[in-house]
């Protein structure tokens, strides 16, 4: 077990010379959307905020943990809205910390249905100490990386009450990094997502929405994420996720008041040789809506 768990953390600590997937990821995609789409900004009708952790692989020295906040709203009589973005994620020897700043436009194309346009634009500050791994390639020795890079994105989303599809770029600018030698490849690549979910009423208290999310980057397999999830009674979402290469997911939201929704992921590893050296995957998200008016209820937001 001890040297499956060094293995791989060097691939883990691997990452960032190769063009895997390098944007994190997230269980609760359906419920987190800013975090890979600008457009996303102010889809609530609400003043948004949501706070998330993810702690992938427990019990695996150096495996991913992600925390991640957001806060998006409408302009007031305007069709604009705005978002902030706050995000942390380390692996291994490797840490990554950005905020970002959207902007979307929405455009109104049916009486229920509106096209939204974003962008966005900040910094992420990158901290990859190689030379703190005991080997003596002096590729590592030498390869610290300590570097801020801006970014920008972009991202479309098309919404109705029931329906919803979006597709974005997080980051657009493929950034090299330094890293004190001549034979480092490291950088960031472009990332490409899809999202699409629909909302069916199975009876009066118990809708079904399901959900898709299509990963693509050059030089790693396109990953896809399928999921189910259960709403009842309009106060408890139940899921269950597949994601390719990777995982079976469980997911339990609760609505616990009008304005504060909770929840929780588990993943399970379907690689076998994975799941035996590590106790699956946490993830907790916190959302919390208030309305520009005290007086103006909630209306229940299914994306």
């Amino acid at each position: 077990m001890k040297k499956s768990a060094i293995l791989l953390g060097l691939l883990i600590t691997l990452s960032l010379s190769a063009s895997a997937q390098q944007q994190v990821m997230f269980t609760q995609y359906m419920f987190n959307g800013l975090a890979i789409n600008p457009a996303y900004a102010g889809s609530h009708k609400t003043i948004s905020l949501t706070a998330l952790a993810r702690e992938q692989w427990t019990g695996i020295d150096g495996a991913p943990s992600t925390q991640t906040f957001s806060i998006h709203s409408p302009i007031k009589k305007q069709r604009t809205s705005i978002g902030l973005l706050r995000l942390h994620d380390q692996i291994g020897v490797t840490e990554q910390t950005g905020a970002y700043a959207s902007y979307a436009y929405r455009i109104p194309i049916t009486e229920h249905g509106s096209l939204s346009f974003g962008l966005q634009g900040g910094v992420s500050y990158f901290d990859a100490r190689f030379s703190d791994i005991n080997l003596s390639d002096p590729t590592f020795a030498n390869g610290d990386v300590q570097e801020s890079q801006p970014n920008v994105g972009f991202g479309l989303y098309y919404n109705t009450d029931r329906f919803y599809v979006g597709a974005s770029v997080p980051q657009l600018i493929e950034t090299e990094f330094d890293r004190g030698n001549d034979d480092s490849d490291s950088k960031l690549v472009r990332h490409y997502f899809v999202t699409a979910g629909y909302i069916f009423d199975l009876s009066h208290n118990l809708k079904l929405k399901p959900n898709g999310l299509i990963k693509y980057v050059d030089g790693a397999p396109m990953e896809i994420d399928l999921n189910a999830n259960l709403l009842i009674n309009e106060i408890i979402w139940v899921g269950l996720s597949w994601r390719s290469f990777d995982s079976i997911d469980g997911i339990l939201q609760l609505q616990v008041t009008e304005k504060l929704q909770v929840g929780y992921a588990y993943d399970f590893a379907t690689d076998s040789d994975l799941r035996r050296v590590n106790g699956g995957s946490h993830e907790v998200s916190l959302n919390y809506r208030f309305s520009f008016s005290k007086s103006k209820v909630i209306t229940p937001r299914y994306f």
